[in-house]
């Protein structure tokens, strides 16, 4: 991975904090995107502890804004020559319902409606880097999903679980439309399950109080460093060199959800995605 520049989403702690050390280990460039630049520069420092690698960037972004968005990719292409691979790890699991600043709800808005944003305006210096790779961490909760075009947002019938397995099927619609679009251009695109991880996904952002989820769920969890495996996988393996559009889990290729896989509803979503953004 040596002289691959890498930008991983939500990197200041759990899964993404553990891909860019692994991957800083490897001897990649790593950029770690973080909403909080002083837990950032924290976890940077320890990135390059661990990984005795100097090439580790921070870059702030609040994937809840779109201003935040555009303004951090027009840094990031003025700042970086190439985008080797995109990491698109950041994920929120919000109770109670909140809206980020452009009124999106939270979950829809930073785990899939962000990190479209911040793809398409990176996408031109991903085609100058082919082959490059994109890297969509999704969920198993995503069988449970449904997209819900009448009420994408949930002001209606709020449910903090809807609303999570909702967003984790727009991450994997999201890589199978993106891959189709990009066939032939050398940009890989790919998503994953990471397992159940003890990460800092499920905390209120105005309280930072654990939720009620995790705090059920720990004794049942894997650490980050596992949970990042498969990511690591699809951003450093050669075996999937050119496999473009497909789900895994630990590491291996695998059967997303039926409703995962139809086009109309793909199509329709990014659509809708990219007039909410306009990306």
């Amino acid at each position: 991975m040596e002289s691959k520049i890498i930008l991983i989403t939500g990197a200041n702690s759990g899964i993404g904090k553990a891909t860019a050390t692994a991957l800083a280990e490897m001897g990649a460039h790593v950029v770690m995107m973080s909403r909080d630049l002083v837990k950032g520069e924290k976890a940077r420092q320890e990135v390059i502890r661990v990984s005795k690698n100097n090439q580790i960037d921070l870059m702030q972004c609040d994937l809840a804004s779109m201003i935040s968005i555009r303004r951090f990719a027009a840094e990031f292409i003025a700042k970086y020559p190439r985008l080797d691979v995109l990491i698109n790890n950041a994920g929120i699991f919000t109770d109670p319902r909140m809206e980020t600043a452009d009124g999106f709800e939270y979950q829809i808005g930073v785990n899939h409606l962000g990190h479209f944003l911040l793809t398409q305006l990176l996408l031109d210096l991903l085609k100058r880097s082919s082959p490059a790779r994109i890297i969509n961490v999704s969920s198993g909760a995503h069988f449970g999903g449904k997209i819900d075009f009448n009420d994408l947002h949930l002001q209606h019938k709020y449910s903090a679980w809807k609303s999570y397995a909702q967003s984790k099927l727009a991450n994997v619609l999201f890589t199978y439309e993106l891959a189709h679009r990009l066939s032939g251009t050398g940009i890989t695109v790919n998503c994953l399950h990471p397992g159940f991880v003890n990460t800092r996904f499920a905390y209120n952002r105005e309280s930072e109080k654990p939720n009620w989820l995790i705090k059920l769920a720990k004794p049942f969890t894997i650490p980050p460093a596992h949970g990042a495996e498969t990511s690591i996988y699809l951003a450093a393996s050669p075996e999937v060199e050119g496999v473009t559009g497909k789900y895994f889990a630990k590491r291996k290729e695998k059967a997303s959800s039926r409703a995962s896989y139809d086009l109309v509803v793909a199509e329709k979503l990014w659509n809708l995605s990219k007039a909410l953004t306009a990306g």
